[in-house]
């Protein structure tokens, strides 16, 4: 089976020092529907994971943002999900716009470091959380 590449932004206020992350709650499919998540989507063939994380993030949020560095998994390319998906996260400050709900959530919400536990977050994207706050970006 061939995997589904899935590309997402850790969206923070502050590319140099964040303090805040967006998170995007999600409204369906019902299984994982008021988990929260960073948003992204699949990639379409052919096109290059970047291009369709801006794509994603104009479709979902109504932004467009900066890229700063992808967020590496040191075990493998990039981080697991569940049936076939694989996650490529980057780091991400919005240009452009301001994050709203739109279609695939119904809520988007900043979220201080100590905040990030209070939300009911995707099994996948745990990791990617842990791997962010081991990165000693966060302020608190």
């Amino acid at each position: 089976m061939n995997s589904q590449l899935v590309v997402a932004a850790a969206i923070v206020d502050d590319l140099d020092a964040p303090r805040h992350l967006l998170a995007a709650r999600r409204s369906a499919p019902s299984k994982y529907a008021g988990l929260w998540e960073f948003p992204g989507g699949k990639v379409e063939p052919g096109e290059e994971p970047m291009a369709a994380l801006h794509r994603e993030l104009g479709e979902e949020l109504e932004v467009s943002v900066l890229l700063g560095p992808e967020i590496i998994n040191e075990e493998a390319a990039s981080w697991p999900a569940a049936d076939g998906i694989e996650i490529r996260l980057w780091l991400a400050q919005v240009t452009t716009g301001k994050p709203t709900a739109g279609v695939a959530h119904d809520e988007v919400r900043w979220l201080g470091r100590h905040e990030w536990a209070d939300v009911a977050w995707l099994r996948p994207d745990l990791p990617m959380l842990d791997a962010l706050a081991a990165s000693g970006r966060f302020g608190d």
